[in-house]
């Protein structure tokens, strides 16, 4: 087995691509480390798949594919994690600011100090303050306490995962950013991260725009309700559809409740239909019901999966 598998995904990289290569084949040799560089073309529209290609034929460890358009890095990390052969799988991003000299300790670190996932800390960053690190800062504190995992940069591309890890978990959408809480839902509870360093642009401009404001959170959402909910989803819907429907309920009856005592004691009282409370109440029930019948249906969908008697085997003698 290889040692390593350095997966790349890069979207519009030609001028950074042959220092990178080139920086990375020399780190692997002063280590002499047996490995493996997969580069996703994730639709690039320059000329970066023809310097891929001369790359191919000086650099014989490369391992190239091409995407016919552009799928979102987290469709990129799929595919080469599905490549990826190495004992050790080492992702960085193509523009030049990950280091490739952090690969020898990421790499010590899972198999001496048996981690299942190490998630580099960009600690000084070279980034703008409004539109990158503030914005990093406010994402990593709420990830850290919807999830529990305490990273100081969740998002940072360079991380080092063992191999079992990455051939367990399932990455797509936007998820690429929350990998950490996925491989900790399916079962991978050693996760530490290390200081790195961070490297100013040298090339092109980030690839990521404002829309990473919205699709963030909503990832986020989808994440946490999957890691919680995604084998039971009757335990979310059931308890917050029974939650509505007893409150509607309850409100119904206190309302009938009241005129039947007004009206046999001679009390004036306006009709149950004509108070506001009542279609509230009324709302809260029929709510109350669709969300119990969309739980139920979330699990008859869940018990038809193809991987719902799926589960990671650690041991077994």
């Amino acid at each position: 087995m290889l040692q390593l598998s350095i997966v790349i995904p890069l979207l519009n990289e030609e001028e950074s691509l042959p220092e990178l290569v080139e920086w990375i084949t020399r780190v692997m040799n002063e280590n002499n480390f047996t490995y493996e560089l997969i580069l996703i073309d994730d639709g690039s529209t320059d000329n970066s798949w023809n310097v891929i290609e001369l790359l191919k034929e000086k650099y014989s460890c490369i391992k190239a594919i091409k995407f016919l358009r552009n799928y979102g890095k987290a469709a990129a990390l799929q595919v080469g994690f599905n490549e990826a052969r190495g004992q050790v799988v080492i992702t960085m991003d193509a523009d030049l600011q990950d280091n490739p000299e952090e690969i020898p300790e990421l790499y010590r670190m899972i198999v001496e100090e048996k981690y299942d996932l190490i998630s580099g800390w960009k600690k000084v960053r070279h980034d703008p303050l409004f539109s990158k690190r503030l914005p990093s800062k406010l994402y990593n504190w709420t990830v850290k306490k919807i999830s529990g995992i305490k990273l100081h940069d969740m998002n940072c591309g360079l991380k080092a995962y063992r191999q079992q890890v990455v051939k367990s978990i399932e990455v797509y959408g936007d998820m690429h950013r929350y990998i950490p809480v996925l491989a900790k839902w399916a079962g991978f509870k050693r996760i530490g991260e290390k200081v790195v360093k961070h490297q100013e642009r040298k090339y092109g401009k980030s690839k990521f725009g404002l829309e990473r404001f919205i699709r963030g959170p909503l990832d986020l959402l989808s994440v946490s309700f999957i890691t919680r909910f995604g084998r039971r989803p009757m335990h979310f819907f059931g308890v917050w559809g029974t939650i509505m429907f007893l409150l509607g309920g309850g409100v119904s009856f206190y309302l009938l409740a009241e005129k039947v005592y007004k009206s046999l004691n001679n009390i004036p009282t306006r009709n149950v239909t004509d108070q506001p409370l009542f279609y509230l109440a009324l709302l809260a029930v029929i709510l109350g019901v669709q969300l119990f019948l969309a739980g139920f249906l979330a699990e008859l969908i869940t018990r038809n999966a193809v991987d719902r008697n799926k589960y990671q085997i650690e041991k077994k003698i």
